[in-house]
């Protein structure tokens, strides 16, 4: 079984056009309050989420095959390194995210500030939905995708993200990396080449630390499942494939 979990801010839908491209069953996880309902007490932070994934992972008969992008990516480090059990093997972007001198980006850096990050969510929310996309665009999408995209955001996302983002503060490192480190379950670190959320060099260094696999979706960005699905997929399918 191919399980995805998609990131920030997004919903399982982002992954629609890469399933489409296998044969096999794939289930796409839908993280709390991200397209759905955040369950009452739930705090969405990075640990809750993390402890939320296992407890979906363990749902199945067997282990699976686990794809994480963004902050499904995060997520799925966080389960290879500590439930790899779980795992027959994983799949991962922006490993520089887990980096032990990883930085924030900007974005982050606003919701990760008190009321900074509540004024960025009000006035996104406002704007109307086009000019949402046209910034979205700037990330080499193209615009329907763009358009699908910023429809996806709402004001559960939006808090669920301020308390996730507010959670992994200075990085991840600093609470999950003591326990990085070669996994059971093979893994793949993936490189969008387009990507301005990644660090190639600093994400060579996690896969050295994982022990993974690399490979490189060309001429994609950060979205590379919106925008390269037939390539992503077939990257994806050649490394479960070898195992």
């Amino acid at each position: 079984m191919i399980v995805f979990l998609h990131g920030v801010p997004e919903t399982a839908a982002l992954w629609d056009k890469v399933r489409a491209q296998f044969d096999d069953e794939t289930v796409a996880l839908s993280l709390p309050g991200f397209g759905c309902a955040r369950p009452q007490d739930f705090s969405a932070t990075k640990d809750a989420y993390a402890q939320w994934l296992v407890g979906e992972l363990e749902n199945f008969d067997e282990p699976v095959d686990l794809v994480g992008h963004d902050w499904g990516a995060l997520l799925t480090y966080r389960i290879a390194s500590t439930r790899s059990d779980l795992l027959r093997s994983w799949t991962a972007d922006v490993a520089n995210g887990v980096h032990p001198d990883a930085r924030w980006h900007r974005f982050a850096r606003v919701w990760q500030t008190p009321d900074e990050g509540e004024a960025y969510f009000a006035a996104l929310h406002e704007a109307p939905l086009e000019s949402m996309a046209e910034a979205y665009e700037q990330y080499h999408l193209g615009h329907e995708d763009a358009l699908t995209l910023a429809s996806w955001s709402d004001d559960t996302m939006g808090r669920c993200i301020l308390d996730l983002y507010r959670s992994a503060v200075p990085n991840i490192f600093a609470t999950w990396g003591p326990q990085f480190g070669p996994t059971a379950s093979p893994g793949l670190v993936l490189h969008a080449e387009l990507d301005p959320f990644d660090n190639k060099e600093m994400s060579n260094d996690v896969a050295e630390t994982f022990k993974a696999r690399q490979a490189t979706i060309r001429d994609a960005g950060h979205w590379w499942a919106l925008e390269a699905p037939v390539e992503s997929a077939a990257t994806i399918r050649t490394f479960i494939d070898s195992l």
